[in-house]
């Protein structure tokens, strides 16, 4: 992506109407939630509603998770910095390993290559997704359902790349900073931290290919990290250190931010908040419609195919249903291949309407771990991980 491109492109969101951000996604009235948008084709992507800018925010065009993975150009965009790379030199990048090791490490992209490699499927979702859903509102990023995605991640595993640099005995924190910096000196930089044990797991990845592709510019390029299960936050972009400790890291975006009630819904009152706080982490469990479209007309007795899609933070989906009179009843839906415990699981349902007249379809998914979703939805002061009953309106004649 070069600047030109990139001036042309701000150029256009600024005639949408979209003024420059200054640090992370500014706050923007999403209406009813079904009403058209002005959207901005940035370089790599289709057309995309944007939440911000600068720093780019851009949603997923929900036709898309009607595939089983969410293609590149049209993979959602989370930037919390201001001055993000739009432009990178393959041949001076290097990936930095330091801190409490024994072998501090500079690696190339080729370095990287040469490695044994592995792909896991895992859904990528910003914490924040469906924000602009809470009642009451809260500030930041006013997502619809848009910020998620799912794909093929292909890279090194992190705890390989820890061990070759030989972790020191007393690792705590191992923490992440990406290309990103902030517009002032006194913006802090964008560092997130995984426990050492978390890091030495099979799945976190440092990958540099995303559905068999080079990554693209937008979303981390040429290296990013990947946490299967957990949120978007963090997955660092344009990864350029991994630095080991020997404590607790308690830099701003872990000790202030992203941060929820320490209780199993991550639920809170506007009225009273929690006082007990921790890091969010885990993705809780998730469904969608995502065929036929929301307001279709569907004919009475003319069978139709529902479709969707659950995901959760591992487990694995074992269920999903679909009720057709407002939750008193549910009907058990054909679940689709399983690419693995991290990803999309894709569901379908043949139903026959009978009745003329707007119909209310609900769907609700269960994991192996019996964690399901709920007709209350949570509140917390962030708009993290909304995970409600989704519903669907058609009209049948």
């Amino acid at each position: 992506m070069n600047r030109r491109d990139w001036i042309r492109a701000t150029a256009a969101a600024a005639a949408a109407g979209f003024a420059p951000g200054f640090v992370g996604c500014g706050v923007r009235e999403s209406g009813s939630g079904v009403d058209p948008e002005p959207t901005v084709r940035f370089p790599g992507k289709v057309e995309m509603r944007v939440i911000n800018d600068r720093p780019p925010c851009l949603e997923t065009p929900w036709r898309f998770y009607r595939e089983d993975f969410t293609p590149n150009h049209a993979f959602y965009v989370r930037w919390h910095l201001q001055a993000f790379p739009t432009s990178i030199d393959l041949a001076s990048w290097r990936l930095r390993i330091g801190g409490n090791v024994e072998r501090p490490l500079e690696l190339s992209i080729d370095d990287l290559k040469k490695m044994d490699r592995t792909t896991i499927a895992a859904v990528n979702q910003c914490s924040g997704n469906s924000r602009s859903l809470f009642q009451p509102r809260v500030t930041g990023a006013q997502w619809r359902n848009g910020a998620m995605g799912n794909a093929k991640w292909t890279g090194v595993r992190l705890r390989d790349l820890l061990k070759r640099a030989g972790l020191k005995a007393g690792a705590v924190d191992v923490v992440f900073d990406g290309l990103d910096e902030g517009p002032l000196p006194g913006v802090p930089d964008f560092l997130k931290s995984l426990k050492a044990d978390h890091a030495l797991e099979a799945e976190p990845l440092v990958a540099f290919e995303m559905n068999g592709e080079p990554l693209p510019a937008l979303n981390g390029f040429p290296a990013r990290l990947v946490v299967p299960g957990w949120y978007a936050t963090y997955w660092v972009k344009a990864l350029t250190k991994i630095e080991v400790w020997d404590k607790s890291y308690d830099g701003y975006w872990m000790a202030k931010a992203y941060k929820i009630p320490a209780n199993p819904r991550a639920n809170e009152s506007p009225d009273r908040l929690d006082a007990k706080i921790e890091p969010i982490n885990r993705l809780n469990v998730r469904s969608f419609f995502t065929s036929p479209d929301r307001g279709s007309i569907v004919v009475s007795g003319t069978p139709i195919t529902l479709s969707g899609i659950a995901f959760d933070g591992g487990s694995g989906i074992k269920r999903v249903e679909v009720s057709f009179d407002d939750g008193r009843t549910w009907r058990e839906t054909m679940l689709g291949e399983d690419h693995g415990r991290f990803s999309f699981r894709r569901w379908k349902l043949e139903w026959t309407p009978t009745e003329a007249g707007e119909r209310k379809l609900l769907v609700r998914a269960t994991n192996r771990s019996d964690e399901t979703q709920t007709a209350d939805p949570i509140w917390n002061r962030g708009g993290f991980m909304r995970n409600v009953i989704e519903s669907l309106a058609v009209v049948v004649v």
